[in-house]
Order: structure tokens, then C-alpha cells, then sequence
């Protein structure tokens, strides 16, 4: 077998499993998302209502997508693409820098370029590993649509339109992994552009010309400056364009071959954006290992809260927006109740929903946090901490506690600008309420991903991220999700993200709560109990 099939070969074997989460979550969304239209707007006038209330609300369209026609196929697109496109985009780009400068950083890259390899042979396995990936992607998703019994070439034009946004991301986090010097900024850089790029689509959308009959959707000219918008712009089940996939398949195989050529004039360990200078003497502040994980921590924790915060602020400033369209178009109202869950008015629903997501949100946060002791357990760090007094179950307990700390964060960074949000717009004391109650059941729901991957890190080590992040990924999915795509109400309960507590009239309904700190507790105990037992398990 030649060397380049060697590599590719390495390649599949160390991702079959991860990247079968993906590709059969990615598909099985796209079904459920079917069934979810056909149960929620089963009439052409059920469609033309949300199509309406979409053209009539740039918020909307933001986080949906293109509006291209109210047939069943169209107007599945309309649902589900950019999240199709999201998936494939994030595989993608944690596939590239895993195998480019995560490997470097492992010191597993240098003992390949010493091989008749080379360097650039590795990069560009990797490239057609992704390639590979989003083929699969394409096909499976392309599949699931068509025995759903939409039309052929639509489905296949959709699949084929979310594995070319996840070609361009694998260009751009093969680029993201020549320039930073470490994985998690090459991971950093690649997020910050995939929400950049997201935000860019929906602008673009938003400010668009909506058709006479306000089914369709002409965008403005930066929706074709996103990967995400070329995707959109292929328009499957409708006018069926070919030409927007290959613009993204393009970009991102140019994007690639600038990789390939970067590799080749660096170091190794070398990068072209050079590290901020660390200080010569370490400050007081650094003196325990509870404030070394918050130093680890810090950077990402500061980006989630952000995002806490627009969170926030737009659940509270669009209530009142959505409460006058659904007064117009009583799907728009039927359809937010199905996801918050909410008994209250349309007001309470709306923060629901924004908080549920919100929920998620500061969950990834928690989980990201955790995930940092297996990365420094890999690298050999955490070996040198644990032959200290320290000991492992400390160890372990700073990550939880701080885990659990930056989802409160994330949290309270919402409900602040939540109450601002209420605030601006006349100050309405129960919505200061239902803010606050939203917030502390998410921040319980979040906090308690946090203990779970702590336990799979105690049990099974090496499969921690894949294991802790398909958990906040089944949870979305039946948490927000759920109703959407017809599935039965026990399996949303499933969730943690949707039984947390809501505002009833004058009091609080609870909900799952209690089962909620339950498990919080139980799962903390169990974690830092098997913690102690464990034996150091370094690499992959």
C-alpha cells in the first residue's frame, strides 16, 4: 500500500467512530426534520403563515433559513439546512485540526515527517479524509431525505449543499491549524469564523427582497460571503442550483492546497501567527490548582458568556416582536409553545425558548471546561500534578467546580442582560420573573452535563469529548428539537433542557428539578468516587 494510503487509511480507522455520530446524526436530523413538518404545517396555509411571519421578521431569519417556496421539500429546507450545514461545518473542522496541529502538539507529526512522508503528504490525507467525511455526509442525509418520499434531486442538491459548506470549513480549519500555534486557538479561530459566517448568512438574508406573494426570499449581497449562504442559495426543492456548491467545494479546496503550501515552509512546532509572550515569574493568583484550571479556562468561559449575553438580551427585546406577528399568524404561536413547553403567555414562551437554548449553550461551556483534564492528562501535565499532594480527586474536583461555575457565568451574564432587555422596554415585573427562574432551572440543567462528563472521564478516559459531546448533542436534539419533529413528549423530558422550572400564574411549577439536583449530586459523588480508583491513562 502506498504511503498516502497508509495515512488515510490511519486516518478512517481513528475516526470511524466519531465521524459515524456525526454523519447519521446529521442524517437522521434531516429525517426527523421531515416528519416534524409534516405533523407541525401539515397545509400549504400552515406554511404560508410562518413564511410570512419569517419575511416579516429579520430575528426569525436569522436563525433559519432561506425562504424559497411553500412546498414540503422547500419549506423543509427553509427549517433545517443551516443546521445540516452547521453540522457538517463543525465535523469538519474539528476533523482537520485534530489531525494537523493536534497531532503536532502531540509530538505523533514529528515522527511522521521523518518518514519518507514527509510533511505535506499528512496534510493532505487529511484533506481527502474530510473530503471523504462530507461525501458520506452528503449521501447518508441525501438518502434520508429521499425515503422520506421527497424528490430525488432535491434531496440529493440538499445533502450535497450541506457536505460542501463542510468542504469549505475543512479548508478553513486546515488554514486555522498553519497559522495558530496550538490546537484549541486553530479550534478557536475556526468557531469564531463559523459564527461570523453564520451571523453574515442571516444579515444577508434578512436584508433581503421578499416576493410578492411572501413565499421567497432574494438576498442581499452578503449572504454571499458565508459558506452557510452559498448552501442556502443552491435553493433545493425549488430551483434546484447547482452553481452555490461549487463555489463553496472551491473555496474550500483552495483554501486546502494554501494549507498544504503553508506546511511546507514552516517548522515544525512553528506557526505564522505568532503566541502572546508569557510572563517571566508566575503571579500569587497562580499559586493553587483550582486557579491554574481558571487560568486554562478563562479565555473560553469570557467567549460563551458572551454569547450568554446576546442570548439574553434578545430573549427579552423580541418578546413583545413575536407577540404582535403571532397575533397575525397563530402557527408562529403554536409552534414556540411546542418548544418551550410553556403554559404561560407568549411573552413567557419566547423567554423559554431563548433560555433553552441558552441552556445548551452554557452546557458546551461546562463540557469544554471538564474536557481540558483529559487533554491535559493526554499531554502528560496532569501526571506531574497528580504525584503532588494535590492527588487526583482534587484535581478532577477543581475541573467540576469550575465547570459548573462558568455555566452559572454564561447564565448570569443572560439574565443581566435579560433584565436590561426587560428594562428597556418599560420594566414588566413578571418578566424580571420569569427571566430569573428560566435562568437558575438552565443553570442546574447545564451544570449537570459538567458532572456527566467528569464521570465518563473517570470510567472511560479516552472517549470523553466524544462521549461528553454526543450527550449535549442528544439533549438538544430531544430538548429543542423534539416537538418539532413529532417525537413523543416522554422523550423530551429526557432532557435535561426540558423540564427545568417555569413561571405558573402567581407561583413556580418546578418541574424536574428535583430529579435535576438528583442527578447533579449523584453524578458529582460518582465522578470524584471512581476518580480515586483510576489509573493515569496518558495519549490519544
Amino acid at each position: 500500500m502506498s504511503r498516502f494510503g497508509v495515512l488515510l487509511r490511519q486516518r478512517l480507522r481513528r475516526d470511524w467512530l466519531q465521524l459515524t455520530l456525526w454523519i447519521v446524526g446529521t442524517a437522521l436530523m434531516a429525517f426527523a426534520g421531515y416528519a416534524g413538518v409534516t405533523q407541525s404545517y401539515a397545509t400549504l396555509a400552515d406554511r404560508q403563515n410562518i413564511l410570512t411571519a419569517a419575511l416579516a421578521n429579520p430575528v426569525i431569519l436569522m436563525f433559519r433559513g432561506l425562504p424559497s417556496g411553500t412546498s414540503e421539500g422547500a419549506f423543509l429546507a427553509f427549517e433545517v439546512l443551516p443546521w445540516l450545514a452547521l453540522l457538517a461545518a463543525l465535523m469538519s473542522s474539528f476533523l482537520a485540526v485534530r489531525h494537523t496541529r493536534g497531532d503536532e502538539e502531540a509530538g505523533r507529526s514529528e515522527l511522521v515527517w521523518a518518514t519518507p512522508a514527509g510533511r505535506r503528504l499528512p496534510t493532505v490525507a487529511t484533506a481527502v479524509h474530510g473530503i471523504i467525511a462530507n461525501l458520506l455526509l452528503a449521501a447518508l442525509t441525501a438518502l434520508a431525505l429521499i425515503a422520506t418520499g421527497l424528490p430525488a434531486a432535491g434531496s440529493v442538491l440538499a445533502g450535497a449543499a450541506a457536505g460542501a459548506c463542510g468542504v469549505a470549513f475543512l479548508g478553513i480549519a486546515l488554514l486555522a491549524a498553519q497559522l495558530m500555534r496550538t490546537s484549541r486557538g486553530a479550534n478557536s479561530l475556526t468557531i469564531w469564523v463559523l459564527v461570523a459566517t453564520f451571523l453574515i448568512r442571516g444579515i444577508g438574508n434578512a436584508a433581503g427582497t421578499p416576493s410578492d406573494d411572501l413565499s421567497r426570499m432574494t438576498s442581499a449581497w452578503p449572504a454571499w460571503l458565508s459558506p452557510f449562504g452559498w448552501a442556502e442559495q443552491t435553493r433545493p426543492f425549488d430551483a434546484d442550483l447547482v452553481a452555490p456548491m461549487f463555489l463553496a467545494l472551491g473555496f474550500g479546496l483552495v483554501l486546502s492546497a494554501a494549507a498544504v503550501g503553508l506546511q511546507s515552509v514552516r517548522d515544525i512546532d512553528a506557526s505564522f501567527v505568532a503566541e502572546r509572550r508569557g510572563r517571566a515569574s508566575a503571579p500569587a493568583a497562580l499559586a493553587s490548582p483550582h486557579a491554574l484550571v481558571w487560568r486554562l479556562t478563562a479565555g473560553s468561559i469570557v467567549g460563551w458568556a458572551v454569547g450568554g449575553a446576546i442570548t439574553g438580551i434578545l430573549a427579552t427585546t423580541l418578546s413583545g416582536l413575536v407577540d404582535r406577528i403571532s397575533g397575525e399568524n397563530p402557527a408562529v404561536a403554536d409552534i414556540l409553545k411546542k418548544i418551550g413547553g410553556a403554559t404561560g403567555g407568549l411573552d413567557e414562551v419566547v423567554v423559554t425558548v431563548f433560555f433553552t437554548l441558552l441552556g445548551i449553550l452554557a452546557a458546551c461551556c461546562a463540557v469544554q471546561t471538564v474536557v481540558r483534564a483529559r487533554q491535559e492528562e493526554a499531554r502528560g501535565t496532569a501526571e506531574a500534578v497528580w504525584a503532588t499532594p494535590v492527588g487526583r480527586v482534587r484535581w478532577l474536583a477543581d475541573f467540576v467546580i469550575v465547570g459548573v461555575v462558568a455555566a452559572l457565568i454564561v447564565i448570569a451574564a443572560a439574565v443581566v442582560a435579560g433584565w436590561i432587555g426587560v428594562w428597556s422596554n418599560g420594566g414588566d415585573d413578571t418578566l424580571y420573573r420569569i427571566v430569573a427562574v428560566a435562568g437558575l432551572g438552565q443553570a442546574v440543567a447545564a451544570s449537570i452535563f459538567a458532572v456527566l462528563t467528569a464521570v465518563v472521564f473517570a470510567l472511560l478516559p479516552r472517549a470523553t469529548a466524544a462521549v461528553a459531546w454526543s450527550l449535549v448533542l442528544l439533549a438538544a436534539l430531544f430538548g429543542m428539537f423534539g416537538p418539532l419533529f413529532g417525537l413523543p413528549e416522554w422523550s423530551a423530558n429526557l432532557s435535561p433542557f426540558a423540564v427545568t422550572p417555569v413561571v405558573d400564574g402567581s407561583g413556580v411549577d418546578v418541574r424536574g428539578l428535583w430529579w435535576l439536583v438528583l442527578v447533579l449530586a449523584a453524578g458529582g459523588a460518582s465522578a470524584l468516587t471512581l476518580m480515586r480508583r483510576r489509573e493515569l491513562a496518558p495519549g490519544a
